[in-house]
């Protein structure tokens, strides 16, 4: 399935049947991913009960998940420049197909964490995806290509919305393990046995790398990955323990900012000096790779601050919140997925067509719209969905556009890295919404008459939505910043 390329040696401008074929493998791993992930989450009160675990304890289940995804990427995203996509893919891949086969034979939290850290090396795998992507589209058809594979997310969080509920309430919680083991081990062969993809650095037929490359470029930045690891985990339990309101710690929640700072300093410094970098300071200080890449924090942010906030909305006894069931809580936030779903391809036309920073203007304005929307008329499942479908057309576009950007100033030699980096911008933002929703929801609470517990005032959703809001209305700046920038330095798209 490797894609021919014209005479002149440049990629053609039409989409070959092999591109698409590869593009359909590599979004039904998205699929699989987030159908996954998805599932899982209704399943936590019953891990906390089945695994006698506190509630902030169990917050690890999807922190552990973050830090070796964040970790991993990059580091991935260079493997992958080295030695090849696909190769990488693979063992990748197969990590991911080790985690979700011993999920379903935990017996304790302990257990579990080891194994959601081996799932979250395998989120690594999508730099590699978006990397694979670009060798095989033509360059003005590059959002189409990685817009579909966004969209894919959407479907799997769809699918496992519709069906998490009822596959845990009658099967248990190990299902949603076990119901993905033989769709992981089925894509595996059919990557293994069907992509094909050219290695601009590597030998056509050895694989091995290119002689003429600088050994130095190939070699792991060991030092980087540890200095990374350790302000990424710090800062991580740090907004984890700002997330669960833990007052007491706070002296240690101090010390683990202090720890995040220092590493990353130390990171910054190494990086800069090393001779094969696992983050290109040079690539990610370019002012128009920055500017998206901030862009595409900030829609894991907003993302990651619904999810966080919606549930606990429709799940409040009323009048502090609607009172309603599971069910009516995946039904609210539906519309928000669908809307991923349709539009997300969607943007990748209206990004090939258009160019990048039209579409990722009006995203950014878009969101705005919807988060605007949602701090003022919340107190309805309608007006909640309606306005989550807005947001979500909204971070469409601008993630898609962004990506684009990305994808097409990244030198082609170091695009894994780039991709690398732009997936863990992308998880610190993930991180960082559910910890501001979270902060709001504990610092504001109140108590209901003849029901135990304490609930979030309307108050705190206002914040919440309110500090939406003006993250995106930077997002509308960083993107007319962009546009300026790519004025005085145009990437050729077409």
């Amino acid at each position: 399935m490797t894609l021919s390329k014209s005479n002149n040696g440049n990629i053609p401008e039409k989409i070959s049947a092999s591109a698409w074929k590869t593009l359909a493998i590599l979004s039904l791993i998205a699929t699989m991913v987030m159908y996954a992930e998805t599932m899982l989450i209704p399943a936590i009160p019953d891990l906390i009960k089945d695994f006698h675990i506190s509630y902030g304890m169990s917050s690890w289940i999807l922190t552990t998940y973050l830090i070796a995804g964040a970790i991993m990427t990059p580091i991935t995203g260079k493997l992958s420049d080295i030695y090849g996509r696909k190769k990488v893919l693979l063992i990748i891949m197969a990590i991911y197909v080790l985690g979700v086969s011993l999920g379903g034979f935990v017996t304790n939290i302990y257990e579990m964490l080891l194994v959601r850290i081996i799932q979250g090396i395998g989120m690594s795998m999508f730099p590699i995806a978006f990397g694979i992507i670009r060798e095989l589209f033509p360059r003005n058809k590059l959002a189409i290509g990685q817009g579909i594979i966004s969209s894919m997310f959407a479907t799997g969080a769809v699918i496992g919305l519709v069906s998490g509920g009822h596959l845990i309430q009658n099967f248990g919680w190990q299902s949603t393990f076990f119901s993905i083991i033989p769709i992981s081990i089925a894509l595996l062969v059919i990557v293994a046995r069907f992509i094909h993809v050219e290695e601009p650095h590597l030998h056509a037929n050895s694989g091995k790398i290119d002689e003429g490359r600088n050994d130095s470029r190939n070699k792991i930045d060991i030092q980087g990955a540890i200095t990374l690891t350790v302000s990424v985990g710090a800062f991580l339990m740090a907004l984890t323990m700002v997330e669960n309101g833990d007052d007491s710690n706070s002296f240690a929640m101090m010390g683990l900012v202090v720890i995040g700072v220092v590493y990353l300093i130390l990171f910054a410094i190494i990086e800069k000096r090393s001779s094969s970098p696992l983050v290109s300071m040079k690539i990610l200080a370019n002012k128009t790779i920055l500017p998206a890449n901030i862009m595409i924090m900030i829609v894991g942010m907003s993302m990651f601050m619904v999810f966080q906030t919606i549930p606990v909305l429709v799940r409040s006894p009323s009048p502090l919140g609607f009172g309603e069931d599971p069910l009516m809580t995946s039904n609210v936030q539906l519309p928000f997925a669908i809307v991923l779903l349709i539009f997300g391809p969607t943007s990748g036309f209206i990004v090939s067509r258009l160019g990048s920073t039209k579409p990722i203007i009006l995203g950014s304005i878009i969101s705005t719209i919807g988060f605007v929307g949602l701090y003022m008329y919340h107190s309805t499942e309608f007006l909640v969905s309606a306005n989550l479908a807005i947001l979500s057309t909204g971070l469409s576009l601008t993630n898609v556009g962004a990506m684009n950007v990305i994808m097409l100033t990244s030198p082609r030699k170091d695009i894994g890295v780039s991709l690398g980096m732009s997936t863990l911008i992308r998880i610190i933002g993930a991180s960082v919404g559910p910890a501001i929703a979270g902060m709001y929801m504990q610092t504001h609470k109140t108590t209901l008459t003849g029901i135990v517990g304490a609930f979030p005032t309307p108050d705190s959703y206002n914040l919440i939505f309110f500090t939406a809001a003006i993250i995106s209305c930077a997002s509308i700046g960083l993107s007319l910043a962009l546009r300026r920038q790519l004025v005085k330095f145009p990437i050729q798209e077409n």
